[in-house]
């Protein structure tokens, strides 16, 4: 999740410079470029400053582990904002602009890891403290992946190798992000379909509602459209995503990716970039992946055949019908919900506005963390994204900025994730900046849709309350296989009574949840979850097969994985080709969101006797996020908890 960089352009110093450099102690403010033009000279300027600070580094100027830092800052304050725009600016141009700039950058820093002298001096450096011995272990071992040790013919090719895959990568999730595909339905096709939904869609000549893949468009329909021709063309649709031009570049990357790693004398990538992170090994990984098939595998099988015995009801005679197809799947579930625990989510929606959601999540995080948020007036890449100045409740000091882009538009990035703009740095008197991003429906959310905004300021969090000497160590700059675990811990919160009773302190005009839909959604929170689980094990199995030795075609891995499932492989569908995380930073590592899954309900233990206790998410927050990646990841969750790690609290989770 962490972007980089600094300084663009004598042009922008108005615009872009003086307003960041303002910010180091004060509120960030968003440096908007004002073109691609500009984009592109800005980018020529930061990689000469870059330049020119890593040659002050490798003669030796000054002190080894702050040259280094502050490469680090200055690539935070270029490129964070551009790693955002390429994923959110409306303008194309100015897109491509940002993806170009972060193809020159890492092609750039390949060259800069490779660097023998600063890698001599990280060797030979003496840390003073523990904070100085991690992040020079991390220096040096970020050194040696790149290549520093490596023949020269090697290190050249290592070289090549890196930015063919960062260019690969960005082909990739910019075919997703801007794939405007829309399905043509008739409103008897669209059949117990949301009223709102349907108007929302906009017709075409024929006068048919075309409904598009984004999330709020998308999910209410594979859920509630009565017909199964409806769900299907929407569904194959939706796994098309990407094309066979996605499904060429994912075999080559995951081919040079292996390649990389043999420059090394690992045989896959999965074993290359497994020995950096809290699993160790492919074996560790595995070891725990079998674990959760053995756990969700009875609880599937049962899932799948409630489902059956739905259809069969729904259709009379489901046996003549044939087989319980996977677009199926969404809808049976949403029926057993209605039916057997008189749940539908879309009645949530409008007990749930968008800004009064905000402020519930806002008002929740305050409570825990002894926060405030408040509203700053910035011009940004959009009208409807804003800006917001996390502030320390009990001192009124500024501890970060937060940006959240909501709703979902045209090319916009199409989940939600957030940005790390500027890491924090207590030796550089810098405060973080962070970007939340979302596609919520703007008519209200769903408690799944408050669950995924929740989780996703629980990563917001993590950036904006880090508090570590080095901008290198801060926030999100943790093992990927522990940076979801605080997002995913937060998702208990919604489910909570106690928690959602802040909704009515912070718009006491909305409609309270009746607590009787409320009992209802937690009735239901267990349902199905073999089939989550179950769909989540194969995801991580998928992404470890297609780092392996041999590289696999990845769409014939994929249709032999799935074929192995009690539904098996639908002929036709290419969900490979839209598969954004294997492309993006979660290459050999899907397997860490139940990974940190895990971590996350291990430290929810804390807080179960009593969800707002104060006293315990002000330890959280000392105690995990501040620490951000100055610490090992066992440790922090050791120090919290007052005992090692364990697994039981997930796999106990599992089983509810």
């Amino acid at each position: 999740m962490r972007r980089i960089a600094r300084a663009l352009l004598a042009a922008w110093l108005v615009a872009w410079l003086a307003p960041a450099s303002a910010g180091e102690t004060g509120p960030y403010v968003f440096p908007l470029p004002r073109d691609a033009r500009a984009v592109e000279r800005g980018c020529t300027a930061l990689l000469a400053d870059l330049a020119a600070q890593a040659r002050r580094v490798a003669r030796g100027d000054g002190e080894v582990l702050e040259g280094m830092d502050r490469l680090a800052r200055m690539v935070d304050d270029g490129l964070g904002p551009l790693g955002l725009l390429a994923n959110v600016h409306p303008d194309k141009p100015l897109r491509d602009a940002a993806e170009a700039c972060q193809l020159r950058y890492q092609a750039w820093a390949s060259s800069l890891y490779q660097d023998r002298a600063i890698h001599a001096r990280l060797v030979a450096l003496q840390p003073a403290d523990a904070v100085d011995a991690a992040l020079r272990t991390e220096l040096v071992e970020n050194f040696e992946d790149a290549g520093v040790a490596l023949p020269p013919a090697q290190r050249a090719e290592a070289r090549r190798l890196t930015q063919s895959i960062g260019r690969l990568q960005q082909d990739f999730e910019r075919r997703v992000r801007e794939d405007r595909s829309r399905v043509a339905f008739t409103d008897a096709e669209l059949e117990g379909v949301p009223e709102a939904v349907r108007r929302a869609a906009p017709r075409d000549a024929a006068g048919r509602r075309l409904i598009g893949l984004d999330y709020p468009s998308y999910d209410p329909v594979i859920e509630t459209a009565r017909r199964p021709a409806t769900r299907e063309r929407l569904w194959r649709a939706f796994q098309s995503r990407g094309g066979r031009a996605n499904l060429e570049t994912l075999a080559r990357l995951t081919r040079e990716r292996r390649d990389y790693a043999r420059l090394f004398g690992h045989a896959s990538y999965a074993d290359f970039a497994l020995r950096r992170r809290m699993a160790g090994d492919v074996a560790a990984v595995r070891g725990f992946l079998d674990a959760v098939r053995e756990a969700v595998a009875p609880r599937e099988a049962r899932d799948l055949d409630e489902l059956r015995a739905a259809r069969a009801a729904e259709l009379g005679d489901a046996a003549s019908a044939g087989p319980l197809k996977r677009w199926d799947l969404a809808y049976y579930s949403e029926r057993i919900r209605r039916e057997r625990y008189a749940l539908d989510q879309e009645r949530f929606r409008r007990h749930f506005p968008p800004q009064a959601s905000v402020d519930f999540v806002m008002a929740l995080a305050g409570r825990l963390f002894g926060l405030r948020f408040e509203p700053l007036r910035q011009p940004l890449w959009h009208p409807q994204a804003s800006a917001y100045a996390v502030v320390d409740a009990d001192g009124g000091a500024l501890l970060a900025t937060l940006y959240l882009d909501l709703y979902p538009r045209a090319d916009k990035y199409g989940h939600a994730a957030v940005w790390g703009l500027r890491g924090g740095a207590r030796a550089a008197g810098r405060l973080p900046a962070a970007a939340l991003v979302t596609n919520i429906d703007r008519h209200g959310l769903t408690l799944l849709e408050l669950e995924t905004l929740l989780h996703e300021f629980g990563h917001a969090l993590h950036a904006a309350l880090s508090t570590t000497r080095y901008a290198s160590q801060s926030g999100l700059n943790v093992k990927l296989d522990f940076v979801e675990a605080p997002a995913q811990m937060l998702e208990e919160w919604v489910y909570d009574t106690r928690a959602l009773a802040l909704f009515a302190e912070v718009c006491p005009a909305c409609e309270p949840v009746p607590e009787v839909l409320l009992a209802q959604a937690l009735r239901s929170r267990g349902f199905a979850k073999g089939l989550q689980f179950a769909r989540q094990h194969l995801y991580a199995s998928y992404d470890l097969a297609l780092h392996d030795a041999d590289a696999p075609d990845p769409m014939a891995a994929w249709a032999r994985l799935e074929g192995t499932t009690p539904l098996g492989h639908e002929p036709g569908s290419m969900f490979p080709a839209g598969f954004t995380h294997l492309a993006g930073g979660y290459g050999a590592g899907y397997y860490a969101y139940l990974w940190s899954l895990a971590t996350a309900q291990d430290l929810y233990t804390a807080f179960a006797a009593d969800p707002l206790d104060a006293a315990t998410g002000r330890r959280f927050r000392r105690e995990v996020l501040a620490p951000g990646g100055e610490v090992a990841a066992t440790a922090l969750v050791t120090r919290f908890l007052g005992r090692p790690p364990s697994n039981a609290a997930f796999f106990d989770w599992l089983e509810r």
